[in-house]
């Protein structure tokens, strides 16, 4: 089986000359580096945000700083820099590197550099890490993606809340191994009392008789990406359900659907080895997918 992923992108050699904002540095991709103590690296001890520039823009950047900074608070780290100051740098490195349109970011910030290796955050008292990877980024996934449901569950509020987009990803990487495992291209990952919640990477949707189902919201990461498809289908006479639905109805969907940054609206064809509707594209991913284009490009 040709392996498939969410982020699968055409291959660009102009990503080996990028330049990388690192601490307020610009640096060619070899040497940009973090060191081996730093917490990110150590523990898992930071946060992050995907961006995807179109035409000039980053798309919903608004949004996705307000995500950091809550993330930042929530996890008592200092960004040390403020919200125009990360603008700045973010623009910095898009126009240190010619990017146009179809970019991609990673905004990273750790809580730095450890006096030793170990958890307490009190060791960190170097100040942060931030970094501004873009690279140039068009996606190509040449199917719809393959799903398996796996036992895997996004975390509660009190052990690790899914609405915080930290580094430690290592519950979703295990949920993803689990479905390649079972000949997947991702995991589909159910929440604590067992109905579809996401995978392990996207946010997920169905289609039934024309109307868009998706989780409650209550297990998963709060998508800015799955936000703006709700509120695209309020606005376009779309229903939408943000419930509690099972494998059962998801087995019997017309469609379904992933949502993310990078992908934007990606169709899933094949869930548990059962076809979701031809297997194909659907006509409401189709209408979704150019209203969103519409409203990023607008």
């Amino acid at each position: 089986m040709n392996k498939v992923t969410t982020h699968q992108a055409q291959d660009d050699a102009r990503n080996e000359e990028i330049l990388i904002w690192v601490n307020g540095t610009l640096k060619p991709k070899p040497e940009a580096l973090v060191s081996v103590y730093d917490s990110g690296f150590m523990l898992g001890d930071g946060i992050w945000e995907g961006l995807r520039l179109y035409d000039g823009r980053w798309s919903f950047i608004d949004e996705h700083l307000d995500r950091l900074f809550e993330a930042a608070l929530a996890i008592d780290l200092d960004i040390g820099l403020t919200r125009v100051e990360l603008l700045e740098a973010i623009e910095e490195t898009r126009a240190a590197n010619g990017m146009v349109t179809d970019a991609h970011c990673r905004l990273m910030v750790t809580r730095g550099i450890k006096t030793r290796p170990f958890q307490h955050p009190g060791l960190s008292v170097q100040g942060p890490t931030v970094v501004i990877l873009m690279e140039h980024s068009q996606p190509s996934i040449p199917r719809p993606i393959r799903l398996a449901t796996v036992p895997h569950q996004r975390g509660l509020p009190m052990t690790q809340d899914p609405k915080l987009n930290s580094h430690s990803k290592l519950n979703c990487i295990l949920a993803c191994i689990a479905a390649e495992k079972a000949g997947a291209d991702e995991a589909l990952m159910l929440d604590v009392h067992g109905f579809v919640n996401t995978t392990n990477a996207c946010n997920f949707f169905i289609v039934r008789k024309g109307a868009v189902w998706t989780s409650t919201g209550d297990y998963c990461m709060n998508g800015i990406t799955r936000q703006k498809v709700i509120e695209l289908c309020r606005a376009n006479d779309i229903p939408v359900y943000e419930r509690n639905y099972s494998l059962v109805d998801t087995y019997g969907a017309d469609e379904a659907f992933l949502t993310g940054t990078f992908g934007a609206q990606t169709p899933v064809g094949e869930i548990d080895g059962r076809r979701i509707g031809t297997g194909e594209m659907g006509p409401v991913t189709k209408r979704l997918r150019a209203l969103y284009k519409d409203l990023v490009t607008s």
